[in-house]
């Protein structure tokens, strides 16, 4: 089994802290959202190497990171890279502190801790070629991309990159081999505003997924989905045609609503708390929190 992340998102709701860096490479405590995440995922057995899915803006910085949690190296920051698939000037610009620079207007430059913790599988970093938010190619195409440039025949692990979760994944590929289909995990959500604005689905008494909503005015239950889904082999050439097939392809639960009529799913109700990093206010909040 590989884990394919989802790092490809510019997070604009988080301008300006994350206009020149990425979002899951933020600090919270001695280690980065990513990271924290990646340190459970190597300790499950199935799991042979992590591919991360970035943009050309974030590459460079990626790359860094992947070395240094191998290496534990002196901190860095994006001060200086040359390698982020930019030309010099803006490449420049990432380290300035003078009020034109985009991290000089809160005082200070994001940076990788050198406490981050080592990683034991094998990191890969690809870059979707995108530069902006505009020119985004979305999470399912990013996906897609992942799957054929490592021609992957696995089962695959597939998350998004800014939450923090007290609780590991390993009982999430536990129950995927227990259930022998493709997963998807969901938590009880009691706020009909909040089913509002993500995938809700209906199942049956053993956790059948027989229907996903996006963002329904009128939810069929309080199942709601976070981004975290595991897909087996056998469904890989579903995925890799989904497009065609009409697949939305802008959110990663686009891809599970349209699998869901596609093949047998089953859903894994998440064992404890996510919290998810979606604005300046919950990154300070989460750093108070998990600090």
């Amino acid at each position: 089994m590989k884990t394919i992340v989802l790092a490809a998102g510019y997070a604009t709701r988080l301008y300006p802290l994350t206009e020149n860096f990425p979002k899951p490479l933020l600090q919270i405590g001695k280690n980065t959202i990513l990271g924290r995440m990646l340190t459970d995922i190597d300790t499950i057995p199935d799991i042979t190497e992590h591919i991360i899915v970035t943009n050309g803006r974030f590459e460079g910085i990626f790359r860094d990171w992947a070395k240094i949690g191998r290496e534990k190296s002196e901190e860095i920051s994006p001060r200086g890279s040359s390698s982020l698939g930019r030309n010099d000037n803006e490449a420049a610009s990432l380290g300035r502190n003078d009020k034109e620079g985009g991290h000089g207007r809160e005082g200070k430059i994001p940076v990788i801790s050198s406490e981050v913790e080592k990683s034991h599988k094998p990191i890969h970093v690809l870059s979707d070629g995108t530069v902006t938010n505009e020119t985004r190619l979305g999470a399912v195409k990013d996906l897609i991309l992942a799957i054929d440039t490592y021609k992957i025949d696995d089962d695959i692990l597939v998350v998004a990159a800014d939450n923090i979760l007290d609780f590991s994944f390993r009982g999430f590929v536990e129950e995927f081999h227990r259930k022998g289909t493709s997963m998807i995990m969901c938590h009880h959500e009691p706020e009909i505003y909040k089913l509002q604005r993500t995938g809700v689905i209906e199942v049956d008494e053993d956790m059948r997924v027989l229907q996903m909503q996006e963002k329904p005015e009128v939810p069929v239950s309080h199942w709601a989905v976070p981004p975290f889904y595991i897909y087996r082999r056998e469904d890989l050439p579903l995925i890799k045609g989904a497009i065609e097939g009409g697949c939305g392809f802008d959110a990663p639960g686009n891809l599970a609503h349209y699998l869901v009529d596609k093949t047998i799913v089953h859903a894994w109700p998440m064992p404890g708390g996510r919290f998810d990093i979606g604005s300046l206010d919950t990154y300070e909040e989460a750093k108070r929190l998990y600090s």
